[in-house]
């Protein structure tokens, strides 16, 4: 039954993070971005409309399914990923305009539990008993191998010598926002997902923020697909680049890189 339910619950987060393809018209801008953005992205494309814009489309997933999608040929003009390795993936390929990549917005990662089971602070630090904590439950990550707020985790978890010891009791995902939802339904009784994702879930309390130097810096980069002809695009991404759309970002927690 449990299975079960994370595969409905799964299907139901793709279907809420996808594109409406029917919905797409040949001049819309289309903008694949890591499923940690959609909030920030969609109140920045509404700004951007209410700017005088228009005919943006975005599809959210992990930045890996994202990535591999635009290799494999899937229409985008912009891209976003929520760590350097993706986009560095596809400029090896030559699938990014390189004259376009920016280093665009910095996150942190936390530990969250259901904001139901009121769980205390915990003190993340080397060698803090996070499998003590789990007791019988699992650890909600997005996908350790290859998802950017899977990776960053278990690097963090690695330099503080815990990983080890719930390595085998990690719930995946197949991206942050499902890693989130199995902690906001209390499906586990912890889970590792980006600040922003927290602040955005009611449903979540965060009860410890990694440290910096732990993991990674989180950055995430943005930049034009080297097969993009749409000008429009070309005014979007400055947009989101610009002073008027700094305040979406960072209203969700995003850092606004310089």
């Amino acid at each position: 039954m449990r299975r079960w339910w994370r595969a409905v619950s799964a299907a139901a987060l793709a279907l809420s993070l996808a594109v409406p393809l029917q919905a797409v018209a040949a001049k819309d801008v289309i903008v694949f971005a890591a499923a940690s953005l959609k909030n920030a992205l969609d109140d920045a494309i509404a700004a951007y409309g209410k700017a005088g814009g228009s005919g943006v489309v975005a599809s959210y997933a992990a930045s890996s399914a994202l990535a591999k999608q635009i290799e494999s040929g899937a229409n985008a003009d912009i891209f976003i990923s929520a760590d350097l390795d993706w986009m560095n993936y596809l400029e090896k390929h030559g699938l990014i305009d390189r004259n376009t990549r920016r280093n665009f917005l910095g996150n942190a990662i936390v530990l969250v539990a259901p904001a139901s089971a009121r769980a205390g602070k915990v003190d993340i630090k080397p060698g803090f008993d996070l499998k003590g904590l789990l007791a019988d439950g699992r650890l909600a990550m997005a996908d350790p191998g290859s998802v950017p707020a899977g990776r960053y985790g278990k690097a963090a978890l690695e330099k503080l010598g815990v990983w080890d010891g719930v390595k085998d009791r990690v719930a995946g995902a197949e991206n942050v926002r499902g890693a989130l939802l199995f902690v906001a339904r209390g499906e586990t009784p912890f889970g590792i997902v980006y600040a922003t994702d927290a602040a955005a879930e009611k449903n979540v309390a965060i009860v410890g923020t990694f440290p910096a130097d732990s993991h990674p810096p989180i950055i995430y980069p943005i930049a034009l697909t080297a097969a993009s002809t749409n000008d429009a695009a070309k005014r979007f991404l400055a947009f989101l680049l610009s002073p008027a759309a700094r305040p979406a970002f960072e209203k969700q927690g995003f850092t606004v890189l310089p």
